[in-house]
């Protein structure tokens, strides 16, 4: 029987988390099958083509394009100095000659008769990946990467902006509801990743770059900090590749949201293990949420077991999604096999669903996501 559901986030305890390190174009794995590697053990590595100049060289000796090649001081693949001659004129009796300094340091790539421009190229650019998080390597891309495999702890979290970091948990709040400001923070916390309740204050994110803090997760963000710590709004493509120094994980969604209690209690429990942690979403094709990973870890309270493949089941922890409860946390209660039907006049499956203080509200299952367990 086919399940009506959606997709939820993952909030589990212990489970096996598979991640493929992938090269941007072919290089070297330096790495092999079966190998243990640790978070920061890079695992291959290649270079990407340097920057292309073009200069106009027939044009600045004022010469003829056919001549261009007989005015060279450097041939193509030798290295050049940024303001060094690399062509010079004949000049008038052999005086009063022309030359033309390279405007980069790299090499003469080619050398055009036809136009008379000559193109350089900058140094090419080293580029590594490492293993992102403890484990072993189980599968090798020939000349692109990686798989490697760790069991350990995984929270997802709804939204998130900034690139990989390592850094150890420590939780700031008491409680889920509070909200993590600028205060808390202390030069103590250098590279480590802060956990707080409901809300990150725009203050906080700027101090904890100041500060060297790798990584915040926290239940909610106004859209107003967002863009007040990057300087533009975020786009609705992929996140990830910000340059900010710190990496942010929203758990719940945008404005002041307390953090599910089973995240906020699992963090907790974390606390002080080292964690792998990506901001990089997209909730698009392909859906990508940002994350965080604590390999090996040893969680005493595992809490309850639900997973997606099962679909909606009474008892189950499910997150509200849309308006008029976006964002609020409960338990399935009820799953009415008939149709009913709702406000814009369709029929369509419901739930029941208690949220905190007991109350219970009915609403379309598609107006739910599973909270992973």
């Amino acid at each position: 029987m086919a399940h009506a559901y959606t997709p939820g986030l993952k909030v589990t305890a212990k489970t096996k988390i598979d991640k493929e390190r992938r090269l941007p174009l072919q290089g070297e794995v330096v790495v092999k099958k079966g190998e243990k590697v640790k978070g920061d053990t890079i695992v291959a590595k290649t270079a990407l083509p340097g920057n292309v100049t073009t200069v106009n060289v027939g044009a600045l000796l004022g010469a003829q394009a056919q001549d261009v090649p007989e005015l060279m001081l450097k041939k193509p693949g030798e290295p050049i100095q940024k303001d060094e001659p690399i062509a010079q004129s004949k000049g008038l009796f052999g005086l009063f000659k022309s030359t033309v300094p390279s405007p980069i340091n790299g090499e003469i790539e080619s050398i055009s008769p036809i136009t008379g421009q000559v193109i350089l190229r900058e140094p090419p650019q080293p580029v590594e990946i490492d293993a992102y998080v403890d484990g072993q390597v189980v599968e090798i891309f020939e000349n692109e990467g990686v798989k490697v495999e760790t069991e350990g702890s995984l929270i997802q979290g709804i939204f998130g902006f900034g690139r990989e970091r390592r850094g150890i948990i420590k939780v700031l709040t008491k409680s889920r509801e509070d909200v993590l400001d600028g205060k808390m923070l202390t030069a103590d916390m250098k590279g480590y990743l802060v956990v707080g309740g409901s809300l990150v204050t725009a203050e906080a994110i700027e101090k904890a770059v100041k500060l060297g803090i790798k990584g915040i997760v926290v239940g909610g963000i106004e859209d107003s900090s967002i863009k007040k710590v990057l300087g533009y709004d975020i786009g609705v493509a992929i996140t990830g590749s910000e340059s900010i120094e710190v990496t942010v994980i929203v758990t719940e969604g945008f404005g002041k949201m307390p953090m599910a209690p089973r995240t906020f209690e699992l963090l907790k429990e974390l606390n002080g293990k080292l964690a792998s942690i990506n901001g990089a979403t997209q909730i698009r094709a392909g859906v990508m949420r940002p994350e965080i990973i604590v390999p090996g870890a040893e969680v005493a309270k595992v809490g309850s077991k639900s997973s997606l493949e099962q679909g909606l089941n009474i008892g189950m922890q499910v997150r509200i999604i849309r308006a008029p409860n976006f964002g609020g946390i409960g338990k399935v209660v009820s799953l009415p096999v008939d149709l009913e039907k709702i406000e814009t006049e369709s029929k369509v499956r419901v739930l029941e669903v208690e949220l905190e203080g007991k109350k219970r509200i009915r609403l379309p299952r598609a107006n739910v996501e599973i909270i992973e367990a």
